[in-house]
């Protein structure tokens, strides 16, 4: 009996080790879809935010759908200050519309208890205390590009090509002519189009004469009958349009124009008010872009009233941040500038002296995020501690001694108390999604406020690892990113896919949120493909030699860095070093398509989307910047010019295009096309109708579809 029982208890064991197994099998962890990984999929994963959250003088608020909070950054006690119930109450008596959340509120008054909501075509000025309405601005109907002064309450915005404040039409101009917008094509950091002085006295807009520029046709499908919608868009090269500034003075309605001459081949660019609204200041940049000057004008009058300073280089100058002046003393501002390679502060004085370099070092300031007054200090985000982050320092301005804000790991973007003693801390690390923290800057304590939850927790997710490898140089360091499938396998050859940008302005491999992969390298990696890119010389946060290296000759240096970068895995015994793909968008997309051309026996597949194909096609202000004219580098134009190599084409590349595409207009891919026509080579093509620089929506994860049954099918 004893004997039987051991067995049948062996032979229970068993029979429940097996069941467990099979019942764990059927319980194996899923991988995430495109439906989870793409923004604008039904069931698309992100890191939970405090949206909205921002200050109130130095108290924190944190808005949610329902409910609005202020949060005591001593303690980190939260108070509910009022509620969408009440607040609907109150603009349903005074009807005013309904308010849905209060995640787009705005608390502009640092000291008085009012919240700005903007709702149906209205600025409403609420007091949060008293739950009553103190304002209400009627915009007129198709406004777009609204400006709210919290000192006076007045709002400036656009309808059409023409400027308002409050219900006051500011210019009258005809078609082709374009006030209160931004300029020079959104290049030198400019977002907008309208600037108030500190008080409100005095508002100075662009105002952008295109009427020389060349009309580019593009064509809106949906209508039976195709119908053309012209955009003005100034190729490299050709006629650009002329800019001028306004200053508006609504006490007495009159506005003068800065008196800089004849505007032809100018840019005009971060313009910034003196304190006292007497002065307007702007960097003025010649069309060849390598000399900048700093220039005050008379604000009253419009005249020029100094050149401050000058800046040359013999490449380019690029001048991205306006003057900040110093809160506590309204003749002293911060500059930025790359002058000794890489982005720092100078402070100057209102007669153009330079009374000290604020910032030194082999790494750049990347935003000046305000002033602590009463300590004299300015806080910052920079690279001091490596290219792939981004930390908070504050810096006295006395000593140019820096103190950390914050842990030191990860990508952090802050926000700074009207005083500049608390600063609302939002970062992510590799592993960390996103954590929010209030942070006192002068004991260096915190508070959590947000640990967020991996959206991906219980998915089978790939491993991702960095590294360095050498540039075509031979000498510069440049950083990777790899991601391998979830069950990846060191004996077995996996295809490879390179994911690339490349361009100026942009940085792929970070040391946030999974090290900046996307959504798709994910989908990918997890499909069985060893997912790859590497940020070449010419990318951001390296510094000026770093990225100017690649001037006239845009995507040649970088493809040979994307080259070294294939070498490498062609050198990983798990990659099949004769399935190699590459896919980007963009410059991205110029890349792909130039190393399928330049690289045949290297890269097998590619998708190009959106690419530039010609830089004679691109506009002027960034096209010129990195590849002067064609009339001035005619090798260099024909050396990038990629329908000159549409006979190299070898392996299978699928080029997709929106046809709404304003920003590198359809002419680049239709024309390589017929330039692969004429070489009796095959791409593919693949539109998408109604879109413009890029695929976006639910449209979205189409896109990804197709970009990934590409891969499939051929790769």
């Amino acid at each position: 009996m004893k004997v039987r029982s051991k067995t049948s208890a062996l032979l229970l064991l068993i029979a429940l080790q097996t069941l467990f197994s099979i019942h764990a099998m059927g319980q194996e962890l899923k991988k995430p879809t495109l439906e989870d990984l793409t923004p604008g999929g039904e069931t698309y994963r992100y890191a939970e935010n405090l949206y909205g959250i921002q200050w109130w003088g130095d108290h924190c608020v944190k808005p949610t759908i329902d409910t609005l909070y202020l949060i005591d950054p001593k303690t980190g006690k939260e108070n509910v200050v009022t509620t969408r119930k009440a607040v609907n109450e109150v603009f349903e008596k005074n009807q005013v519309g309904k308010l849905q959340h209060f995640q787009n509120a705005t608390f502009p008054w640092k000291d008085k208890p009012l919240m700005l909501l903007y709702i149906s075509g209205k600025y409403i000025t609420y007091n949060f205390r008293e739950n009553q309405i103190t304002n209400v601005v009627d915009l007129e109907k198709g406004a777009t590009n609204s400006d709210f002064c919290a000192s006076t309450g007045k709002v400036a915005y656009t309808v059409g090509n023409n400027l308002f404040v409050n219900d006051r039409q500011i210019t009258s101009e005809p078609e082709g002519i374009v006030c209160g917008q931004s300029v020079h094509r959104n290049e030198f950091g400019i977002r907008k189009g309208t600037f108030w002085s500190p008080k409100g006295e005095r508002l100075a807009f662009y105002r952008m004469d295109e009427s020389m520029v060349t009309q580019y046709p593009l064509v809106d499908i949906t209508a039976r009958i195709g119908e053309v919608n012209n955009i003005r868009y100034p190729m490299a090269g050709m006629t650009s349009h002329q800019v001028s500034v306004g200053i508006y003075t609504p006490a007495s309605g009159q506005t003068v124009y800065l008196q800089t001459g004849d505007p032809t081949d100018r840019y005009f660019t971060n313009i910034s008010w003196s304190p006292d609204a007497k002065s307007l200041y702007l960097i003025e940049l010649n069309r060849d872009q390598n000399h900048a000057r700093l220039c005050q004008y008379d604000a009253a009058t419009g005249q020029l009233t100094a050149v401050l300073f000058e800046e040359k280089h013999a490449k380019y100058v690029e001048p991205s941040h306006p003057i900040v002046f110093l809160p506590w003393d309204a003749t002293q501002f911060i500059y930025q500038s790359q002058r000794d390679g890489f982005n720092h502060l100078y402070l100057y004085n209102t007669q153009g002296d330079l009374l000290k370099q604020l910032t030194s070092g082999s790494w750049l300031v990347q935003e000046v995020l305000g002033f602590d007054p009463l300590k004299k200090e300015v806080i910052i985000a920079s690279t001091e501690r490596s290219p792939l982050q981004s930390n908070l320092y504050r810096i006295n301005l006395k000593n140019s001694k820096r103190t950390p804000i914050g842990n030191s790991e990860g990508v952090h973007r802050a926000q700074l108390s009207s005083s500049g003693r608390y600063v609302i801390d939002n970062y992510s690390t590799p592993t960390t999604p996103r954590n929010i923290e209030l942070i006192d800057t002068e004991k260096g304590r915190s508070q959590r406020l947000l640990t967020a939850k991996d959206p991906f927790a219980g998915f089978q997710m790939p491993t991702i690892e960095t590294g360095t490898i050498k540039a075509d140089d031979g000498v510069t360091d440049l950083y990777y990113r790899l991601i391998k499938p979830a069950d990846f396998d060191p004996t077995k050859k996996y295809p490879a896919i390179v994911y690339v940008y490349g361009g100026p302005h942009a940085q792929m491999i970070t040391e946030g949120w999974m090290n900046g992969a996307r959504g798709w390298d994910i989908y990918m990696a997890n499909k069985g493909y060893i997912m790859f890119t590497v940020d070449n010389r010419g990318s951001e946060n390296r510094g000026l030699a770093f990225e100017n290296s690649t001037f006239r000759r845009l995507g040649v240096e970088e493809g040979k860095d994307q080259l070294k970068g294939a070498e490498y895995l062609r050198s990983l015994s798990y990659v099949d070093g004769n399935r190699i793909g590459v896919h980007g968008w963009s410059f991205g997309g110029y890349m792909t398509t130039a190393l399928l051309l330049r690289y045949p026996e290297v890269f097998k597949v590619g998708v190009s989307g959106g690419p530039v194909i010609d830089w004679a096609y691109y506009e002027v202000m960034y096209g010129e910047r990195y590849m002067d004219t064609p009339q001035t580098n005619p090798e260099g134009y024909k050396e990038t010019n990629l329908k000159n190599l549409a006979g190299n084409l070898k392996g299978r590349l699928l080029l997709i295009h929106d046809d709404h595409d304003d920003t590198c207009v359809p002419q680049h891919t239709l024309s390589f096309i017929k330039a692969c026509v004429d070489a009796r080579t095959y791409p593919d093509l693949f539109i998408y109708p109604g879109h413009k620089h890029n695929v976006m929506g639910r449209d979205r994860v189409h896109l990804h579809e197709k970009i990934t049954h590409y891969f499939e099918d051929h790769l």
